[in-house]
């Protein structure tokens, strides 16, 4: 029976729920699996480290304390921006998400926490920043590296 290891490429489903079971995300609704190749650093490392030893088929549920999920909240990551750094008739709206390019050009994504005629308070943090969470996984398949000897 094949088992998950370090390098392996791997199909999998997964539903992330907060602790009151509120589901934050559900490969499942999407309708297809996530591939990923184990130990690339691509995932959170618990979520990682809970994939070695799973075998095919086999379903996982794991509970991540906000420091090993997506870390704590940083208060630096609430900024205020001027308001004329948005088009003219944006219509602000608290909680919403907007999107922007960084000082080297990057694309990145914030909270709208607050505004005033002047400026506009976002939040930078990770959508799951603080937060306790939990994971199923379901490992669907552990695909076959493409390696053959001759």
């Amino acid at each position: 029976m094949k088992t998950v290891t370090d390098g392996n490429s791997v199909k999998l489903h997964y539903k992330g729920t907060f602790p009151d079971g509120e589901v934050f995300d559900d490969s499942r609704i999407r309708g297809e699996t996530m591939s990923v190749m184990v130990g690339a650093g691509r995932l959170l490392q618990s979520f990682e480290e809970a994939l070695i030893g799973m075998t095919e088929g086999q379903t996982k549920n794991i509970s991540l304390l906000a420091e090993n999920a997506y870390g704590p909240t940083n208060p630096e990551a609430v900024t205020a921006v001027p308001k004329n750094a948005f088009p003219e008739n944006y219509e602000f709206i608290p909680g919403t998400t907007v999107q922007g390019a960084g000082p080297e050009g990057q694309t990145v994504l914030a909270k709208i926490v607050s505004f005033d005629n002047e400026e506009v308070v976002l939040d930078h943090n990770h959508p799951l920043a603080g937060k306790d969470i939990n994971f199923e996984i379901e490992l669907v398949e552990i695909e076959e590296t493409g390696a053959t000897a001759e």
